[in-house]
């Protein structure tokens, strides 16, 4: 039988900063290997692989040791959850070989705005005025750093921008598969299928690694499973809206990284930018999590109610 994690606030804070850590380092490997850092520029849809074989190579030897019950698999809606984050991960790894990290890592940010907006339609969800609020924020704070005027437009920031609608259908698929299924069984049926995606697209792009490359890539599959292992343990021990807003340090060690790698500093646009975009997302987070805190409540009422209502009718 399934026992929850005892609550652990401060464990839980540790655990996401430091999964923020992982995911901006691979951000960071990812643009070494796609400019001259680490030899000949690598394809995105290299780098991607990479990432999905080292992630495989990392959960199923987890599963090997814990042998998981995997019980009936959605094997179209973990294929279709595989597309969107191959296709996610694959046009963040291009935009960050031509913008700054801190400028995709903000961008990125923007993935739950767009997954609220996606279950709408998809989930039948109802969005009130402060969550559409909220996302407009967001967008706006995107806007910034499009840069679009004719002289400062990044168009790799559009990859970003893609990236994150991408990775917020992801975010669609995932629910719906946690309604019935674990972390561990989502996690590794995701990077089997991610893996087969990643390997049959790269064919066409193949170029064979320097040793340097090797351990990047292989850096990036296994920050990525231990970001997301600990994410998954960070939520399990404590609510959604105490540990989300640290997830947002991934843009600090995203302009650290930057910065002390490739000399980059960000401008008042990117500052700008950013800011507003963590703004409508926290205020998006803070809104989830005051409706989850009042579903929840509710809930409770109506437990309570019931033996009284039985006991009347007797």
């Amino acid at each position: 039988m399934f026992t929850p994690s005892a609550p652990n606030p401060a464990l839980a804070i540790a655990l996401i900063l430091v999964a923020s850590m992982f995911i901006a380092a691979t951000t960071l490997l990812a643009k070494a290997l796609g400019t001259h850092s680490l030899g000949p520029p690598m394809h995105a849809l290299q780098i991607s692989h990479g990432r999905f074989l080292f992630a495989f190579v990392a959960f199923a030897g987890v599963a090997a040791v814990m042998r998981p019950d995997i019980r009936a698999p959605n094997l179209p809606l973990h294929a279709a959850r595989s597309a969107f984050g191959w296709m996610g991960i694959s046009l963040l790894f291009a935009a960050v070989a031509f913008i700054p990290l801190s400028d995709a890592t903000a961008i990125s940010f923007l993935n739950p705005v767009f997954a609220m907006m996606l279950a709408v339609p998809l989930l039948g969800e109802k969005v009130g005025r402060v969550r559409w609020s909220a996302a407009a924020i967001a967008l706006a704070g995107a806007l910034i750093l499009l840069r679009p005027g004719p002289s400062s437009f990044q168009p790799a920031a559009l990859l970003a921008l893609t990236a994150a609608l991408l990775m917020g259908a992801e975010i669609i698929c995932i629910k719906r598969l946690s309604r019935t299924e674990g972390p561990m069984q989502i996690l590794l049926i995701n990077n089997a299928i991610g893996f087969s995606i990643a390997s049959v697209a790269v064919l066409a792009v193949w170029s064979a690694p320097t040793p340097a490359q090797w351990a990047a890539l292989a850096g990036i599959g296994l920050l990525m499973a231990l970001a997301q292992t600990c994410f998954v343990n960070a939520m399990a021990r404590a609510d959604a809206s105490l540990v989300v807003p640290f997830s947002y340090a991934t843009l600090v060690f995203a302009a650290l990284f930057d910065l002390t790698i490739f000399k980059v500093v960000p401008d008042g646009v990117s500052l700008i930018g950013a800011a507003i975009i963590i703004a409508g997302a926290a205020l998006l987070a803070w809104r989830e999590a005051w409706l989850g805190r009042r579903a929840a409540k509710a809930r409770r009422d109506n437990a309570t109610q019931r033996p009284c209502i039985r006991r009347q009718g007797d």
